[in-house]
């Protein structure tokens, strides 16, 4: 356990001297007196008052009602009687969700100062588990390219990716155990890896988005400083509200998973290995080779048909979910733009354009695309414990590069690439992200990624390669 003092600001990324802030080792000093959740978090506000000036982290913060959050939770501790293994934890929340003592204003000018009185379902199911919900996390405008004003905790001429940025940064930061993102193509997984997180993108519905379920394969994910918080807190939200409407929640016990050495694991190159620098794939073969000494079967697409297949079916991926993404987000974008259409930004103001000339035909041939990607994936994945891939097509590109950054027609990335995000995003299966490698001083994760309905022994395998693996410095 780390003293809470956080990453020095500009300290290049280093795998074995970097601590992540953890709260599930400090449970047991909450219960016999030694610590408590009030210690814990004024701790937090230190490196946030330390650190926010430059990471940029946090839209609002309510250290008013975290303290008698806090509070609370110490009086359960001392009496024996915490609502959960999470009673206490500070947790932040990307302002694409609401709470209902904090503005919800999604990145958005058209948004600004917007309350709504209410918590989003992943909120309240955290609040009855007891964490301390300290503020709300920068999202990129909308939850997709345009950028808001985060930077890397490691760098701050660089992006820390998107759109979850302020909750990357800030767990990276080391300000707070814990923070909910979301995915819809690379959101979680991306600056998760970008800033040394680990993070789940979960099974698709595992987790109860609330009222953001308009985009069909958006996905409600947490970045943490361990596997066990982030276990932690993805499980108190299916204990509290379960999954999406129509979906059986997240499944496995409350404890996090232990570490799993696999058997077999399948390398997905995906459409980012094209795009990927060479630093980062050397480094990344030097993993695969340390997991293969340790005993473990690595499977690659040459000489396997049926991978060959799978990667020839997910090629396209970026451009699949910037249309479907878009046909789905074309109502509320055009509300948008009638409010205001100069509010918009020159991005979202493209992806209007571009869903405004599909038509339902369009969407209806995305859905039917994404959905032999679903088959093909469920077929392969059953031939090994779990496939595994880069989090990233390098470290978090420096923000006056980023805006060159292409993914597909049309968009332009500008928190960095999620070439091999895209594929897990439609496909809707569980990714665990975890810091594997340093490129330059900075952090590039491994994504571990598991069958539907699989993500705990995702997690645990995750884990497995967390802990067992030298990480890789180039």
């Amino acid at each position: 356990m780390n003293d809470i003092s956080g990453q020095e600001a500009g300290a290049q990324y280093d795998p074995s001297t970097f601590e992540a802030m953890t709260f599930a080792d400090r449970t047991h000093a909450f219960a016999d007196g030694r610590d408590s959740p009030s210690a814990y978090l004024e701790r937090c506000l230190d490196v946030i008052a330390a650190r926010e000036p430059v990471v940029k982290a946090w839209v609002t913060l309510n250290e008013v009602g975290a303290k008698a959050q806090a509070d609370a939770a110490t009086a359960r501790w001392k009496a024996g009687r915490p609502l959960s293994p999470i009673d206490g934890m500070p947790v932040g929340i990307k302002d694409l969700y609401m709470t209902k003592d904090m503005p919800t204003q999604m990145g958005s000018p058209l948004y600004a100062g917007r309350t709504t009185g209410e918590d989003s379902a992943p909120v309240q199911a955290l609040r009855l588990a007891g964490a301390v919900i300290l503020g709300k996390t920068v999202t990129t405008e909308l939850g997709f390219s345009h950028p808001g004003p985060t930077t890397n905790p490691f760098d701050a001429e660089r992006t820390p990716g998107g759109s979850s940025s302020g909750s990357a940064a800030a767990i990276g930061a080391a300000m707070v155990p814990a923070a909910l993102g979301s995915q819809v193509v690379g959101s979680i997984i991306r600056p998760a890896g970008f800033c040394a997180n680990t993070a789940i993108k979960p099974t698709l519905g595992a987790l109860h988005r609330g009222e953001r379920q308009g985009l069909s394969h958006s996905h409600l994910g947490v970045h943490a400083g361990g596997i066990a918080d982030m276990w932690g807190v993805a499980y108190a939200i299916a204990r509290f509200v379960g999954g999406d409407p129509g979906c059986p929640g997240l499944y496995g016990p409350e404890a996090a998973p232990p570490a799993e050495r696999p058997r077999r694991l399948i390398v997905v190159e995906s459409e980012g290995w094209a795009k990927t620098d060479d630093a980062t794939r050397g480094a990344f073969e030097t993993v695969l080779d340390r997991i293969a000494a340790a005993g473990v079967e690595i499977v690659r697409r040459a000489g396997h048909g049926e991978i060959e297949a799978f990667e020839a079916e997910i090629d396209g991926s970026l451009g699949l979910c910037r249309d479907i993404c878009g046909w789905e987000l074309l109502w509320t974008l055009r509300n948008l733009a009638e409010k205001d259409i100069t509010q918009l930004s020159d991005s979202m103001r493209t992806r209007l354009s571009l869903a405004e000339a599909m038509s339902l035909d369009d969407y209806r041939a995305a859905l039917a695309k994404r959905a032999a990607m679903r088959g093909r994936f469920a077929a392969v994945a059953a031939t090994a414990d779990a496939m595994i891939s880069l989090s990233s097509a390098g470290p978090a590109p420096r923000m006056v590069d980023s805006a060159s950054q292409q993914g597909e027609p049309g968009v332009t990335h500008t928190t960095g690439l999620p070439a091999y995000n895209a594929w897990t995003s439609a496909v809707g299966c569980p990714c665990v992200t975890v810091p594997m490698m340093s490129i330059g001083g900075m952090p590039v994760g491994v994504q571990v990624i598991g069958r539907h309905d699989d993500d705990w022994r995702t997690a645990g395998i995750a884990r497995w390669v967390k802990e067992r693996v030298e990480a890789v410095v180039a």
